[in-house]
């Protein structure tokens, strides 16, 4: 089955270049290409993407709104932000609305390209530039932490401090088990797309790609 892409972006050369974009890979379907948060949004609601290509100044108001409202409605769906916006304020809002990619509108056309099959098999693509700045603010945040206290170890003594959700945890538990999608879904009685959604956000919460570094950092943290 295709990818199926929403684009939501007002600049019209950038339009172009991203609906091009996808248009060359023949695993990727554009749904829809729109400028304004309205429309967007009804596309979400109507067409179900599994991927959203969004900019964040839009006429009508900030794609934060888009990828918000794709985590309520089709918590699914994967978004991927593309913009001018590099500040720590537009990137640390648009992950906590529900980002899962961060690129900037330099990336060439064949990362963006690659960007959406990484996002939508449960990676997080990030511009390097991007990167370097989120680190940045984690390791100074982590730098006053531990000048306040010497207790400052990022461990999960506990199940209530754990990132993951009792759901989560539970097929997590499972997957360090061995066990693939198919047979989870069997065990937990919910269908193997429901179990590949919990696993893309286990992945997220957890900043991993791939199952064992899942499993390897939920022990490091005390979550298994």
């Amino acid at each position: 089955m295709p990818i199926n892409v929403l684009i939501v972006e007002d600049n019209t050369d950038f339009l172009r270049s991203f609906s091009d974009a996808v248009l060359s890979d023949p695993t990727l379907s554009l749904i829809g290409a729109v400028s304004t948060v309205a429309a967007a949004c009804a596309l979400i609601d109507a067409t179900s993407p599994d991927v959203i290509l969004a900019d964040l100044g839009l006429p009508d108001g900030s794609g934060i709104e888009v990828i918000r409202h794709a985590a309520t409605k089709l918590p699914e769906c994967d978004a991927l932000v593309i913009t001018m916006f590099g500040d720590d304020t537009h990137v640390i809002n648009s992950i906590a609305a529900g980002a899962t990619g961060y690129l900037m509108k330099d990336a060439r056309p064949e990362r963006i390209v690659a960007a959406i099959h990484e996002v939508h098999a449960g990676g997080s693509p990030i511009s390097p530039a991007i990167a370097r700045r989120v680190l940045q603010r984690f390791r100074i945040a982590a730098s006053d932490s531990s000048l306040a206290s010497e207790a400052a170890q990022p461990e999960f003594p506990s199940e209530q401090a754990s990132p993951l959700s009792e759901r989560e945890t539970d097929i997590l538990r499972l997957v360090a088990k061995g066990l693939n999608f198919e047979k989870i879904s069997e065990i937990l009685g919910i269908s193997s797309h429901t179990v590949v959604t919990h696993v893309k956000r286990i992945y997220r919460k957890l900043a991993v790609h791939s199952r064992g570094e899942a499993v390897y950092e939920a022990r490091m943290l005390g979550i298994l």
